[in-house]
């Protein structure tokens, strides 16, 4: 009875729309953009959905709930290269040009992401396909391919945490070369394999 009292609610304040999932995850991550994670709260989200805070209980638990929401939706929503024939070399490179477009998109997001691993590290999410499929084309043994993952997540993650904390150039132009020399760096240590 008290979910349809929710949904009622939720409906009545929003003219008859029912409040989705991915709509709360959308304007999550935009608030979440605009404000960072201390400035996301159940409340203004339900301000800004135009429903009542407590309508939003009936999709995700509480903050901490809603903060896991949005690092898988950013994470699903990351747009991963397919796998069209191009070189190994072509897709990693556009894989971690997306990773780090990505981080740039949501810096609070990412931010908080990398202090909670238990979220990035579902092994389901559309990332970690791509890096697999791309380490077996670049040659790597079927036994060394997740450890190899998790090498590669770590060093172009601790690359992109440093900017993100300032502890880069000033310069986006640097930190585009840099970022590009790191990726060369990898490309090349794969070859080894």
């Amino acid at each position: 009875m008290a979910d349809a009292t929710i949904r009622c609610m939720a409906e009545r304040a929003r003219r008859g729309a029912p409040l989705t999932l991915e709509e709360i995850a959308t304007t999550a991550v935009r608030l979440m953009d605009e404000a960072g994670v201390e400035g996301l709260s159940m409340r203004k989200l339900a301000s800004e959905l135009d429903v009542n805070p407590m309508s939003l209980y009936h999709h995700v638990e509480n903050k901490e709930a809603l903060l896991k929401l949005i690092c898988a939706t950013a994470a699903e929503r990351m747009r991963v290269p397919p796998d069209d024939g191009s070189p190994w070399q072509e897709q990693l490179r556009e894989l971690a040009l997306a990773y780090h477009r990505n981080a740039k998109e949501h810096p609070a997001l990412w931010g908080y992401l990398h202090t909670h691993p238990e979220v990035i590290s579902h092994r389901g999410l559309p990332l970690w396909s791509a890096l697999y499929r791309i380490l077996r084309l670049a040659g790597v043994p079927e036994p060394e391919v997740r450890r190899t993952g998790d090498i590669l997540h770590a060093f172009v993650s601790g690359f992109i945490l440093a900017e993100i904390n300032g502890h880069m150039p000033d310069d986006p132009e640097e930190i585009e070369r840099n970022y590009d020399t790191a990726v060369h760096l990898i490309i090349n240590g794969l070859a080894g394999f």
